[in-house]
Parts: C-alpha cells; sequence; structure tokens
C-alpha cells in the first residue's frame, strides 16, 4: 500500500487524537531522519504505522496475540496496551503490506525499546515521545533540542524519565524497558 492510502485507511481505523498524535510522529521521524542520515521513506512509513494496534481494547490484543502466535510477556499480560507495537508489526505487515523487517522492527520496538537498538528503531521511539502534540512529559524541551543532536543521550533521557514516572504512578514496568535503560545509560558513560 502507498503511504497516502494507507493514511486514509488508519484516519478511519483510529480515534481523532491518535490519528493527530500518528501524523506528529510521522513528521517529527522525517524531520529525525533528516538530521541523523536516516532513510526518510523507512522513517515516514514505521511513524504512521507505529501505532495501527492501539485503538484494539486490551482484552482483543490479547486474544489476537494468541491467535497470530505473537509471544507475550508477563509484563505485557498485565498491561496488555503494550501489545499494540507488537500486534502492530504484524498488522503493518499482514494488512497493510510492509516488507521491510527495519521498519517492521521499528515499530515492534517502539514502547519498552530494547538493547542495541538501530538508527530506525531509535528515531521512532523518540518521535513517538517527542512529537508536537505531546504535552505532558517531563523536560520536554530539553529532550526536543537533544533529539536533533545525539539520539543515544535523547534514549537514555526519555528512559530515565519513563521509569522514574512509572516508578512513581506505581505503573507496571517492563523489564525490556529497565534492560533498554541499563544498556543507553551503561553506552553514554563509557563514551
Amino acid at each position: 500500500m502507498k503511504r497516502k492510502e494507507i493514511e486514509k485507511q488508519l484516519k478511519k481505523e483510529l480515534d481523532k487524537e491518535r490519528f493527530t498524535h500518528t501524523m506528529g510522529v510521522m513528521y517529527t521521524a522525517a524531520a529525525l531522519a533528516m538530521a541523523h542520515g536516516a532513510d526518510m521513506d523507512q522513517a515516514l512509513y514505521a511513524g504512521l504505522l507505529h501505532d495501527c494496534a492501539k485503538c484494539i481494547p486490551n482484552e482483543e490484543k490479547l486474544s489476537l496475540c494468541e491467535k497470530y502466535q505473537i509471544s507475550i510477556s508477563d509484563a505485557e499480560r498485565k498491561s496488555p496496551s503494550l501489545l499494540h507495537a507488537k500486534l502492530g508489526a504484524y498488522f503493518a505487515k499482514s494488512i497493510y503490506g510492509i516488507e521491510d523487517e527495519v521498519i517492521l522492527h521499528a515499530i515492534k520496538v517502539h514502547t519498552t525499546g530494547e538493547p542495541g537498538m538501530n538508527l530506525l528503531d531509535k528515531i521512532i521511539y523518540i518521535a513517538d515521545y517527542i512529537e508536537p502534540n505531546r504535552d505532558q512529559a517531563p523536560n520536554l524541551t530539553a529532550i526536543r533540542k537533544l533529539a536533533f543532536q545525539d539520539l543515544d543521550k535523547t534514549m537514555e533521557k526519555i528512559l530515565s524519565d519513563t521509569l522514574q514516572y512509572l516508578t512513581e504512578k506505581g505503573g507496571e514496568i517492563d523489564p525490556l524497558t529497565n534492560e533498554t535503560y541499563q544498556y543507553f545509560h551503561n553506552s553514554i558513560s563509557h563514551n
């Protein structure tokens, strides 16, 4: 499917706020791709499709993952909303015809992250956090500026703030998010 066709489809599938967020992520990802020498088309498609499974009810996310044999961690079972990333990657391929494994991987890891993320993975993770319609996160102005300078430091800062937020509100922390934070924290402190 061409990008404009996917946009039309998503406009029908997502609620208005989610669609606005999705467009913001797509354009932010393109800007970050330009700034950091990544493939802009990959960034546009991954940004556009990153939340394609977000508006599915949590119980349905669980049953769809079981149906399509997508692995579910303990943390995802407790917080099924996390599954929209894995399910989104599956839909990007099966419904929207995306064959590019780099795009699919960036969609798959955009919520928890993972150690050793590639350039597009980091761009989508960060774009999801800093897109212009977001206004709740702490340190957002500084993080937006940093995103155009150093992706690894930006990842470390976002992950640190996310873990602090989840800890304070007593939210479920996926162990992968912790591992990802440790990975970026260690890679920055060794530079």
